[in-house]
């Protein structure tokens, strides 16, 4: 019965959630053809002169109801910056529907599995599911976030070679995503064509950082835009500041080798009442299954897991020195 139940829910759901969409969906088409007509009012042309009509029309097409909804939450932004520092072309709209997607199949997993006999454990595996595509957005972002710092000294100081043999700024940014692989070529190509189409150096470098949130791009960005307000050698002051992102990363790595042994240690505990229960339900099944069968056993087990998880990321956090 209980099922049956939650069967009958979710097809009612999924059903409201289409309807509902292809009501704005109709709404939508019906704004957008009053807008290729021209017969929109005059309020409607004042609001519309806020920003792009056709990027606009986009946002709304491609995910109506998610777009909506982080714009409530002032969520959008922020998420479309992940995305794009992580190369995804997912779109905000897009990982909301990947999440509620991965929410919906972990959460009807975990209640066939259980018999919907746990409901509030199959909600908490639902959230772990629709967890998953934002963790991998940003480790997406994180991992190219490294690469390009990576490429970064030799990028400086190519530009800085560029400039001594007598070429442009520009034209050394045109250079750049010639001769290196990505993400920093695709970075670089991206800075060049909007320079190129005509906005000012001082925006496409501060778009350049917003994209790449890494203190090197903004040492950088800000050398630039200083040395454009002040005079001086731009070249002498990218190799020195080659030099300083080369001298962090040894130390970077120097702090890392220093504490890989405390974060070791931290896993090594961590994973110990973890081995210990396994062991429990491996040499006397009986006495383990308490915590299984019974509801203070089940707080038991929260309670536990709670408090390792809040001291590994104690330990974590202690060994984590940001240079």
């Amino acid at each position: 019965m209980r099922v049956s139940v939650f069967i009958l829910a979710f097809l009612t759901s999924i059903a409201s959630y289409l309807l509902l969409s292809a009501w704005i969906d109709r709404r939508t088409r019906a704004t957008a053809l009053r807008r290729l007509a021209g017969r929109q009012s005059e309020a409607s042309s004042s609001h519309r002169a806020a920003g792009p009509a056709l990027m606009k029309l986009v946002d709304e097409v491609g995910g109506r109801l998610a777009t909506r909804l982080l714009n409530r939450l002032r969520l959008k932004q922020s998420v479309e910056r992940m995305l794009e520092t992580g190369g995804l072309k997912w779109g905000a709209a897009g990982l909301t529907h990947r999440s509620v997607g991965a929410f919906l199949a972990a959460f009807t997993l975990a209640t066939i599995l259980m018999h919907n006999q746990q409901p509030i454990l199959a909600v908490v595996a639902g959230a772990g599911g629709a967890w998953l595509p934002v963790t991998y957005a940003r480790r997406k972002a994180a991992a190219r976030v490294r690469k390009f710092e990576e490429q970064f000294p030799d990028c400086l100081e190519f530009i800085s070679r560029s400039m001594r043999a007598g070429h442009a700024f520009s034209v050394s940014l045109e250079m750049v995503y010639r001769e290196f692989s990505e993400p920093l070529a695709g970075e670089f190509r991206r800075t060049f064509e909007e320079q190129n189409l005509g906005q000012p150096l001082d925006i496409v470098l501060k778009k350049l950082s917003q994209r790449i949130p890494s203190m090197d791009v903004q040492f950088f960005v800000s050398a630039v835009l200083l040395q454009k307000r002040t005079g001086g050698n731009l070249a002498e002051l990218l190799d020195k500041l080659a030099h300083i992102i080369r001298e962090r990363f040894k130390l970077r790595a120097r702090i890392r080798a220093i504490s890989a042994q405390g974060l070791m240690s931290g896993r090594i505990l961590a994973s110990i009442p973890l081995a210990v229960g396994a062991l429990m339900f491996l040499v006397n099944p009986q006495y383990a299954r308490f915590f299984v069968d019974d509801p203070m056993g089940h707080t038991m087990v929260a309670g536990a897991l709670t408090l390792l998880g809040i001291g590994y990321l104690i330990i974590r956090k202690i060994v984590t020195i940001e240079v």
